[in-house]
């Protein structure tokens, strides 16, 4: 029987940009949010340090070579509660170090 406060889980495109498109500058990885985002998984399959940003201006985070981060934003929350990544924002990124390899990967939750 489902819960009436129950809400579905959807996957957005992944988006991606390859290490010879990272520069000293941010760039945009992939396209613009077109919804509210509830889980954000940033990858960086990269052999370098990156640095992150949600404006394109500002350091919000940086990512070790290799490493990742999961980013919950509505953790036992239902509809009408919790965070949100909102719609129309963009994950951009900058080298820190140079990398000779690899990508950055972002994907996103939305609930349907």
């Amino acid at each position: 029987m489902p819960y009436n406060d129950s809400v579905r889980a959807a996957w957005a495109p992944l988006r991606s940009l390859a290490f010879g498109s990272i520069g000293a500058t941010y760039t945009g990885v992939g396209t613009a949010l077109n919804t509210p985002v509830r889980i954000v998984h940033v990858l960086n399959s990269t052999d370098a340090l990156l640095s992150f940003s949600w404006n394109g201006i500002d350091d919000h985070f940086v990512l070790p070579a290799n490493g990742y981060m999961v980013i919950d934003l509505t953790t036992n929350q239902v509809n009408g509660g919790g965070f949100y990544l909102p719609g129309a924002k963009r994950l951009y990124v900058k080298q820190l170090g140079i990398p000779s390899a690899g990508s950055v990967y972002f994907s996103l939750v939305y609930s349907e």
